[in-house]
């Protein structure tokens, strides 16, 4: 914990750069882990054909009159995916990555705003994009990852690949040779809301090269790591701290082939490092402790924590030793998780790391490419949010008495603004300060600490702030609940009381139940006597009054936050 020296990283110009200076020093290392199949094993590509890959892309969409143009892109997490991105932003134009998880009428709708001329997508999603190719829109071109043939401007991605291999073979440079202008928009990413809602952020190269200097300066990535991705591409987070970070730091990215078999990959891929969000990392953390202690008794598992600790404290670390069957389960070659999109539950961190797998997190927002801040592998509050990159500003304006107030920062990841919207860009930039929406403090030692949404703060009677995240936190940690949502209502008297809609774990009261570890009454009056001693933990003015049950779980984003006010809407 004691070293706080910045990691030194090479600096680079914009995206190009980057892939160009990385091809030079990782050459014929893997840069993808890839399955042609899913179930089939992992084929090495290496940096080199990746990077000769890019360049046919790029060629190839030049050739068909794309210079200049805005290109979409929908698919999963694949090489035919990472190929297009930098294939579209050195030196074609802009790239739109889209959600592919959207209905069909939302994607249309977000294409037309963006005003796309082509869009690159998967197999997987055609019937939501191909119908679009019979509509008049300012789609020019259809090019499909997984198309054999062409038929008209429906165009297979692989043929395309072969042409600009071909391309490049007769001597074209348009591609090879494009100036990057790293200060001007390359990237329009849409944030997620409902498609009315959703803002149009405009990146450029600059904000991400420097994101990645920043990021990369402040936790130790190298050549020999191995990430399993498993977030979805598009958007931000796993796009640059799960994509673009590692080419630039020489590691090798292995694609998971879905949330289920996150397991199995680690293991096969052999991954050091996977970004997740708190809710893979809760899920993953109670199902290991779970099975841990049906095998060992929870007395034994409490002990070997206990010892590890007392060891660690003089130097002596034995916990891959005393916790092998755990770090097997993991893959065997895990070192670093990291957990964004969301605030985790600070003993789910503690957790991993008594196991011997450091969980840092970290905060960030699409408008400024993602990370504001970041904890360090080796200086860390599993509390805080982390510590604002080198390279941002980041204050609290107006804090009250308890020094919250809303979270701004200044500094070169700041996107360009809202596409097509001045309105919206005004509003949260002003004097250069782009202000985040999220109410927060920073702590003596610099740490930044989110207390949460701005616009979910419930103000009670009389005049307390209430973060619903800080309840929910509490209610998640409870064996019982799977899922909480936390909320203010007003009542006649003026005052505002606070309630809670939970998603029980049935499996588990089943469970205990059965163990006759709790006594055999409804889930409703599990519930409540839990949320009772739930209560007893906090001051008198969060005490949770009124609960609702459902068993569904609540309806989320693709990064699994919840959509809070759609929840609350019903």
């Amino acid at each position: 914990m004691e070293n706080r020296e910045l990691n030194k990283v090479r600096p680079i110009k914009d995206l190009k750069d980057m892939l160009d200076s990385s091809v030079e020093l990782y050459g014929d290392k893997a840069a993808f882990l890839s399955k042609p199949k899913a179930g089939a094993a992992y084929i090495p590509i290496s940096y080199k054909q990746f990077k000769s890959d890019v360049n046919a892309m790029g060629t190839a969409l030049i050739d068909l009159g794309l210079k200049n143009g805005k290109i979409a892109l929908i698919g999963e997490n694949r090489y035919e995916w990472s190929i297009s991105y930098l294939s579209v932003v050195n030196g074609t134009g802009v790239v739109v990555p889209l959600d592919k998880e959207l209905p069909a009428n939302e994607i249309e709708l977000l294409l037309e705003r963006s005003q796309a001329d082509a869009v690159i997508y998967s197999e997987s999603i055609k019937d939501k994009i191909e119908p679009l190719h019979k509509k008049s829109t300012s789609l020019r071109y259809f090019i499909s990852m997984d198309r054999e043939e062409d038929e008209g401007n429906l165009l297979s991605f692989s043929l395309l690949l072969q042409k600009g291999h071909e391309l490049l073979k007769e001597g074209r440079r348009e591609f090879i040779d494009a100036k990057i202008d790293a200060t001007e928009m390359s990237m329009l990413l849409f944030t997620s809301g409902t498609t009315d809602t959703a803002k149009a952020v405009m990146l450029s190269h600059k904000n991400i090269a420097e994101n990645l200097m920043g990021m990369c300066s402040m936790v130790y990535i190298d050549e020999k790591d191995i990430f399993l991705s498993i977030l979805p591409i598009h958007h931000t987070y796993e796009c640059t701290c799960g994509f673009l970070c590692q080419l630039y730091r020489g590691c090798t990215i292995a694609y998971c082939d879905g949330l289920r078999h996150i397991v199995k990959n680690l293991k096969e891929s052999k991954a050091t490092m996977m970004l997740g969000v708190p809710l893979v990392f809760e899920s993953m953390y109670r199902q290991i402790m779970n099975q841990a202690i049906k095998s060992k008794g929870e007395k034994k598992i409490k002990f070997a924590i206990k010892l590890s600790n007392a060891l660690g404290k003089i130097g002596i670390d034995v916990r891959k030793k005393i916790f092998n069957q755990i770090h097997e389960a993991l893959g065997g070659h895990i070192r670093l998780f990291i957990s964004g999109a969301a605030g985790i539950d600070p003993q789910i961190a503690k957790g991993f790391r008594e196991l011997g797998v450091y969980l840092i997190q970290g905060y960030g927002l699409t408008e400024c490419a993602p990370i504001v801040a970041l904890n360090r592998d080796n200086y860390y509050k599993d509390e805080a949010a982390g510590l604002p990159l080198p390279n941002l500003q980041v204050e609290i304006d107006s804090p009250d008495e308890d020094g919250i107030g809303e979270i701004k920062c200044k500094g070169s990841s700041v996107m360009l603004g809202y596409y097509e919207n001045a309105e919206a860009t005004v509003e949260v930039i002003k004097d250069g300060w782009f202000y985040t929406g999220d109410s927060g403090f920073i702590d003596e030692d610099g740490f930044l600490h989110i207390t949460g949404r701005k616009k979910n703060v419930i103000i009670t009677g009389n005049g307390k702030n209430v973060f619903p995240e800080e309840i929910e936190t509490l209610l998640n940690r409870n064996p019982y609940i799977k899922e909480s949502l936390v909320y203010g209502k007003g009542q006649s008297d003026g005052d505002t009381v606070i309630c809670a809609k939970i998603v029980p774990d049935i499996d588990k009261i089943k469970e205990d139940k059965e163990d006759n570890l709790i006594a055999d009454e409804s889930i409703e009056k599990i519930i409540e006597i839990e949320i009772k001693k739930i209560n007893k933990t906090m001051t008198n003015y969060k005490h949770i009054k009124k609960i609702s049950l459902q068993e569904e779980e609540f309806i989320k984003t693709t990064t699994k936050k919840i959509k809070r006010h759609e929840e609350l809407k019903q």
